[in-house]
């Protein structure tokens, strides 16, 4: 498959060529980073199985992520949990930036990477949900 060539679901053109994959993972990891996640967390919220922290490494240097629907999706959920929050606190980056790890209560007392990290591809839909309500209120 060439880099322009994309890559068909049965929701459309979701998943996208070899640039832009390697774009979306240089964003997931900038966004992963000004959150001040720790690399196990960076992992499990990308979805990557328990394996090498140099794949993180990779990604920055412009390593594309896999044409995997998975992985797309989720940075797809992430970086729309990002602007969401961006949206609710415009004033206040370091809340909106800190917000993924801060404990809350209508998560259950649990920060939403922790929610996250227990529930997997479903504790991601969960928290992008629970943001989208925030604007919606």
């Amino acid at each position: 498959m060439s880099d322009k060539q994309q890559i068909r679901t049965e929701n459309g053109p979701a998943l996208y060529g070899k640039a832009s994959r390697a774009h979306l993972a240089q964003l997931a990891m900038q966004l992963l980073d000004r959150w001040e996640l720790s690399n196990q967390d960076k992992l499990e919220l990308l979805g990557i199985p328990q394996c090498t922290t140099s794949i993180l490494a990779r990604y920055r240097r412009g390593q594309p992520l896999p044409a995997h629907r998975d992985a797309l999706e989720r940075v797809g959920h992430l970086l729309a949990i990002h602007k969401g929050l961006r949206l609710y606190f415009p004033h206040n980056p370091d809340i909106a930036y800190g917000w993924i790890s801060t404990r809350n209560q209508d998560l259950g007392g649990i920060s939403p990477v922790d929610l996250i990290r227990r529930d997997g591809f479903s504790g991601l839909l969960a928290v992008r949900d629970y943001v989208e309500s925030m604007l919606s209120n």
